[in-house]
């Protein structure tokens, strides 16, 4: 009787045992949870986030924020010596529609804005971009616009480099006064990198924030509204990140570029006598 009672409370200590919980089993049950919480977490503030930035009423209060010089208004006269548009927003080394090079949306955009202020003022025009920009900047604007440059920068990689090697061309020519054209959002940026490096800058910003989209589209999300939003997040970040570098002295240390490129010209054209005309004030 003894070893069968023996045996019975074996059985059921087993058995009571195997009910118990498992502490690891727990644990890893709480992590796995945790996990999906958190995961569920960052996918909904994701999709948030990029629905939002897809809507154009978003992307239109984040570039109000990043543009902050208003319109050059044309019927004004500029005591400018040159217009300088820069490059940025993509190119094809080969359109097989024009045997050549041409310019994409965001480029176009800002090339068509600096031909106009050319013409319209009957100033030179002098482009600066990356490598890979400024064939395509200098195609565009002789083939389809109708304005030559004189002055190519063409080994620039960042906005800096922008203002510093095209004053390596431009200021021994006499040129200080400048008409800066580029996108709305970057105009700010640029026109202090200009001025740093010496220029007076009239800024002509391209793409001025206005109404595209009108009613319910304006929640709807679309690509254009994710570019605005891009190119307007990207200007409200890069703002702080060129002052906090202006103040350290960083980029001057380690832009071999600046140091050592040489400027890409175009051969010397007739000399133009700039514009005499009225001043025109700076938004700041």
């Amino acid at each position: 009787m003894g070893r069968r009672c023996t045996a019975r409370g074996s059985t059921r200590s087993s058995r009571w045992a195997d009910r118990s919980p498992n502490p690891c089993c727990c644990t890893t049950t709480r992590r796995t949870n945790v996990r999906r919480r958190l995961g569920w977490a960052v996918f909904v503030v994701g999709f948030a986030s990029l629905w939002l930035l897809c809507t154009p009423i978003v992307a239109d209060k984040l570039s109000a924020f990043a543009e902050r010089y208003p319109a050059l208004n044309p019927d004004r006269p500029v005591n400018a010596q040159a217009v300088v548009v820069l490059g940025g927003g993509g190119q094809r080394h080969h359109a097989p529609e024009y045997n050549g090079a041409v310019a994409e949306p965001i480029m176009l955009e800002r090339l068509t804005l600096a031909a106009f202020l050319a013409r319209h003022y009957s100033l030179p025009l002098a482009v600066s971009g990356a490598v890979a920009e400024a064939r395509p900047m200098a195609e565009t604007l002789s083939r389809s616009l109708g304005v030559t440059p004189r002055w190519i920068e063409g080994n620039s990689r960042d906005t800096y480099e922008n203002a510093q090697l095209s004053a390596r061309i431009l200021l021994p020519a006499g040129i200080k006064r400048v008409v800066l054209v580029t996108s709305s959002a970057h105009e700010w940026r640029a026109a202090h990198e200009f001025m740093a490096a010496g220029f007076d800058v009239v800024p002509a910003p391209a793409g001025v924030l206005a109404p595209r989209e009108v009613g319910v589209f304006n929640f709807i999300p679309s690509p254009a509204g994710l570019m605005r939003s891009n190119a307007a997040v990207y200007e409200l970040i890069g703002e702080p990140m060129r002052r906090l570098q202006a103040a350290l002295g960083v980029r001057e240390k380690f832009d071999r570029a600046v140091r050592r490129a040489a400027p890409v010209a175009a051969p010397p054209a007739a000399p133009e006598s700039p514009v005499e005309a009225g001043e025109v004030s700076q938004a700041r």
